[in-house]
């Protein structure tokens, strides 16, 4: 037995759903503006607190290069940092990636796409292969060579190899140099 289930239709209007849709992407524009500003005032509290204002008025050569030395540190300090978050950053993404494999492995079978034969000629083929280049059809079969069954049994009968002192003169074409052969 086969029961359905039908769910009462909407109610509302479809110029009250489209009233309701602008209400909401003018709430989701003003929070997203929000939250911009919220991040440009961290990053200002932010550097303020890592980098505060110099006072460079009235200062001798000594203690501007003290300044640039405790700068120097400091920049020091921030690439050191960088550094370190980049690494645990890249080893984190070769985690994820290396569970994502371990995953899939333990999922199972992988659905491979059932393929159709297809039927192509030569010239569609080399088309495919070669592009607009091939002007002319191409007789695959015609360029095959033609072998009889005759053919492979007298080659083996040839290969058979015997004494080859008996074949000497049938073998070569010497003319007369056999004698220089022999000795």
């Amino acid at each position: 037995y086969i029961f359905y289930c039908f769910q009462p239709k909407c109610k509302i209007s479809a110029s009250r759903k489209l009233s309701l849709k602008i209400l909401l992407l003018t709430r989701a524009s003003e929070e997203l503006e929000a939250e911009k500003a919220a991040r440009e005032e961290e990053k200002v509290r932010y550097i303020g607190e890592k980098l505060p204002p110099l006072q460079l008025t009235a200062l001798n050569m000594d203690e501007l290069q003290e300044i640039c030395q405790q700068m120097h540190s400091q920049i020091d300090a921030v690439d050191e940092e960088r550094y370190d978050f980049e690494a645990k950053v890249f080893k984190n993404y070769r985690d994820i990636y290396e569970l994502n494999l371990k995953v899939q492995d333990l999922g199972g079978k992988f659905k491979k796409p059932a393929l159709r034969k297809v039927r192509v000629s030569a010239d569609e083929m080399m088309k495919a292969l070669f592009g607009s280049r091939t002007k002319e059809s191409v007789d695959l079969r015609g360029n095959l060579k033609s072998v009889k069954k005759e053919d492979i049994k007298q080659e083996k009968m040839n290969m058979e190899v015997g004494d080859w002192r008996k074949n000497v003169e049938a073998m070569s074409d010497m003319k007369g140099r056999k004698k220089m052969f022999d000795a």
